[in-house]
């Protein structure tokens, strides 16, 4: 029983190798990460024999050029979650922190929890494409709503109320945007102003036809009544200001174009999954919701059930008790995957507004929470519950056949 504890860090790690009752092999000493240190690391490891385990903490992407040179080479690797450690080492009273008593604390952890460790098993290579992806996407998307809050900032001061004007019904392309192009056309009130009323109009107009808008000259006397009573509050003579709006409006249309490649990208490669066609048919989820949570769920069979997969995604509410008292109105745990909660939920607006008839009761059962006096964000957990232990049968089932 021999215990390899690894301290990942940027471009380097301590290793730390002991065996039971505190006996030393290797005091921690320092590997960076290049293939001739990691070649050593594992020669080593294979003179100490077969009931050797090395253990070391998920550290985002930092451990996996050593975590993948392991497993190539065949070694027993336990990767262990963060925040297991930080509750095994706060055991200790002293609280000293550095790298070389980490890799002791991480080799003694594999000791002490030796017939607990689970050996590390790569995800197909399918599906870790499809998460690097979603995880991209979901960057991306967090650009896009500061992109826009800073593009709304500028418009209250350029051309204050033209939002409401013309922010209309979601287009099939995404990439496509009204209002973006009616600023990206004007970008200030005096550029609408310096105009006549017919001559802004027949404007409008042409500028609608162009970009294949409906072209309503009541919707273009509407802005030239808005933009004579409106009082901008950033001049169209400062040099700036006409660069802001443009720069905003650039940086939203190209952020936009950025999703779109994505989610066309990952919508290719989850076509070619056993359960897309059950995952896509399911209500609530289209094209876009159907690649994504297929990214954040992955290979639904590493779940032993169902349930597994609800306190993966932190649906779960672990019970309480202590002596008499019994804990019956318990939250949520969150520890799990936070964008699949996020994508879940969208899932579950997605229902809510297209209120499907046939959608195995998962929005008649959030119907049914939401008659009972539950508040509706509470309606929607609860019905994303549902809806992850069908995802898992429906997908089980396709695999078993």
């Amino acid at each position: 029983m021999i215990s390899v504890g690894i301290d990942i860090s940027k471009e380097k790690s301590i290793v730390c190798i002991l065996r039971p009752y505190g006996e030393v092999i290797a005091s921690p000493y320092e590997i960076v990460h290049t293939e001739k240190s990691i070649a050593g690391l594992i020669e080593r490891i294979r003179d100490l024999g077969n009931e050797t385990r090395v253990v070391m903490e998920a550290t985002g992407a930092y451990h996996f050029p050593v975590l993948s040179s392991l497993k190539q080479a065949g070694i027993f690797v336990s990767v262990i979650n963060p925040l297991v450690m930080k509750k095994y080492v706060s055991k200790a009273i002293r609280k000293g922190k550095t790298d070389k008593l980490d890799s002791v604390r991480i080799a003694n952890y594999g000791i002490d929890n030796w017939f607990h460790l689970n050996d590390y098993q790569p995800m197909d290579t399918i599906y870790e494409e499809l998460k690097i992806l979603g995880r991209q996407y979901s960057h991306y998307v967090r650009i896009k709503i500061q992109s826009k809050i800073a593009l709304t900032n500028i418009i209250d001061r350029t051309m204050p109320g033209i939002k409401k004007l013309l922010q209309g019904k979601r287009s099939n392309n995404p990439v496509k945007d009204k209002l973006a192009d009616f600023i990206k056309e004007y970008w200030h009130y005096d550029n609408i102003t310096k105009k006549s009323e017919c001559s802004f109009i027949s404007s409008y107009c042409q500028w609608a036809k162009k970009k294949g808008y409906h072209a309503s000259e009541a919707k273009a006397r509407e802005i030239y009544a808005m933009a004579k009573a409106g009082i901008p509050t950033l001049s169209s003579s400062a040099a700036s200001t006409k660069m802001l709006v443009l720069e905003s409006i650039r940086v939203l249309g190209e952020v936009n174009q950025t999703l779109q490649t994505i989610l066309t990208q990952m919508q290719m490669i989850a076509s070619n999954l056993k359960e897309y066609e059950v995952v896509h048919s399911m209500s609530g989820v289209g094209d876009v919701l159907a690649p994504r949570l297929i990214a954040e769920i992955g290979d639904v069979k590493r779940f032993h059930s169902g349930s597994a997969l609800i306190a993966y995604a932190g649906l779960d509410s672990p019970p309480y008790e202590s002596g008499n008292f019994i804990g019956n109105k318990r939250s949520i745990s969150k520890r799990g995957s936070s964008l699949l909660r996020k994508t879940g939920y969208e899932v579950m607006k997605c229902l809510k507004t297209t209120k499907p008839v046939n959608d195995a009761g998962v929005y008649q059962y959030m119907l049914k929470k939401e008659s009972e006096g539950k508040p509706k964000k509470v309606a929607k957990i609860a019905a994303l519950n549902k809806f992850l232990r069908i995802y898992y049968a429906r997908v089980m089932e396709v695999h078993r056949n």
